[in-house]
């Protein structure tokens, strides 16, 4: 079946829409992991994703007969692009039926590319089906995202395309996986050609229908699929595709949303392009596979296979990608409340960096932190949280807590009716170690800190709302510290939204 897929992928009609994308080193990346780390740049497509090719090898040899009548696909992304450009170029009519969820920067894109979009449903199913009701009612052509042989051939180029421009020893090529086209496309490929290369297919935790089936030995249908990494998310593989994963897929890997987050910036440092969490899961699983199979000096191939993102999923790939890196550890801490406690607790953090400090007054004998804390590793995570135990905190690692990464770190707060005299201030603090300290040592001893909020956002100032019990008399006083501490201040205390959601709830705050 390999070399009938070789035949396939050699003939392909590809290179009318799209072009051949370079293979670029990763410098960075691969420095930090000790190997050779080439990346296959499909984003760099015209419709920023590889799906253009199996779409148009598909739709060119559809005879004109048939593409008078036009053709039609149910995606909510990159592969209604890809048709939609494609029947642009072969001068035919496009219907694409899209989810009613889909993101109006999707539908844009497909309606640009001339096509007409029809919107059914909730979901990838609902529009499928409603798919095929339209094919049959009006006779257009079918354009299966993946199980298709001339789709999966057309994806199959990506291979023959990284075997041409590097004839050097490689250890593995990684694909993202969904219904399987790349994967398989690219495995029958590389096995009739070089079948020393591993192929290693790459899933989301929460959508592995391919590695789920493989190890079943018949394909699964999934309950339900996670959507962070959209463009590989399907409830089953196609019959095609897990008929090749089972004869040519070395291995498959699946990773985590940390781990795809950690993925997307680890490119952008090398490239400076931001993948969609699709088109990263391939360097994902490339981290990965080195981390547990200890594997340094190989040549390791990833197929960066979309740069479609929805901006606004930006904030969540910031906020987690150190974490998935093993950068940043997330703990819950107890500490006493009462003045010093606070300082006492970032001398236990040393010289450490605190990325992120959630923290409201609650009684007057404890006080719950939440802390994000820069680390080297999880197992140096391991050993602070020993420390802070040993010194009769209690503290807890929630860095594997859904909820309180996805939730709780927002809602650390609320109104605190014992904190007596509270002022509220929002300060800028210079983004190097010891800003906090420095403001913590010229603090006067008998102010209680009844609030804190600060999150490392990467630029080279941390901005931070603090709460302070400052006693009626202490004004004065207060002020001089104001201007030894010498970092920008605003006074927030009658900030409306402090009143409503912070404050006290008596007239008097």
């Amino acid at each position: 079946m390999k070399n009938e897929y070789k035949k396939r992928i050699d003939e392909a009609n590809v290179y009318d829409v799209a072009k051949k994308t370079p293979l670029q080193k990763q410098s960075i990346l691969s420095s930090r992991l000790n190997n050779t780390v080439l990346l296959k740049r499909e984003d760099l497509q015209p419709v920023f994703s590889f799906k253009l090719r199996g779409a148009y090898n598909k739709m060119s040899r559809l005879s004109q007969e048939v593409l008078s009548k036009g053709v039609i696909c149910a995606s909510a992304g990159n592969h209604a692009q890809g048709v939609a450009l494609s029947a642009k170029k072969l001068k035919c009519r496009a219907v694409i039926v899209m989810p009613s969820t889909t993101p109006e920067i999707k539908i844009n894109a497909v309606r640009h590319a001339g096509a007409e979009v029809i919107l059914y449903g909730e979901s990838y199913s609902d529009a499928y089906s409603h798919a095929l009701e339209i094919e049959k009612q009006e006779g257009l052509a079918f354009v299966h995202p993946y199980d298709d042989p001339d789709v999966i051939a057309g994806q199959g180029t990506i291979a023959k395309e990284i075997l041409e421009s590097y004839i050097y020893p490689i250890h593995a090529i990684f694909c993202c996986v969904g219904g399987g086209g790349l994967l398989s496309g690219v495995a029958a490929y590389v096995k009739a050609v070089r079948p020393e290369i591993k192929v290693i297919g790459v899933e989301a935790k929460d959508a592995e229908a391919m590695t789920k089936s493989l190890k079943a030995n018949k394909r699964l249908i999934l309950d339900q699929v996670g959507l962070f990494a959209d463009g590989a998310a399907v409830k089953q593989v196609g019959k095609h595709t897990f008929k090749l994963a089972q004869q040519y897929v070395d291995e498959m890997i699946v990773v985590d949303n940390d781990e795809i987050c950690a993925a997307i910036k680890d490119v952008f440092e090398d490239s400076r392009c931001i993948l969609e969490p699709a088109g990263a899961l391939a360097t994902a699983g490339i981290k990965s596979y080195v981390r547990t199979n200890n594997i340094s000096s190989e040549v390791l191939v990833g197929i960066a296979s979309g740069a479609n993102m929805n901006f606004d999923r930006l904030r969540f790939v910031a906020e987690r990608a150190e974490i998935g890196e093993q950068r940043e550890a997330v703990f819950a801490v107890t500490i006493s409340e009462k003045p010093g406690a606070f300082k006492s607790f970032c001398g236990l953090i040393g010289s450490r960096n605190i990325t992120e400090f959630n923290y409201r007054f609650s009684n007057h004998s404890s006080a719950q932190i939440f802390v994000g804390v820069g680390v080297q590793d999880f197992q140096e995570s391991k050993v602070l949280i020993k420390t802070l135990n040993k010194a009769g905190l209690n503290a807890i690692d929630l860095t594997h807590n859904e909820v309180a990464k996805l939730h709780l770190r927002h809602l650390v707060g609320g109104h605190a009716p014992e904190a007596e005299n509270e002022v509220i201030y929002r300060f800028e603090f210079p983004e190097k170690p010891g800003a906090l300290l420095r403001f913590l040592d010229k603090m006067g001893q008998n102010w209680n800190i009844s609030l804190f909020h600060y999150r490392n956002h990467g630029s080279d100032i941390g901005r931070v709302l603090i709460g302070m019990q400052v006693p009626p008399g202490d004004e004065k006083e207060f002020e001089v510290f104001l201007g030894q501490v010498g970092y920008p201040s605003w006074n927030e205390t009658m900030n409306p939204a402090y009143k409503l959601f912070l404050g006290k709830t008596n007239e008097n705050n």
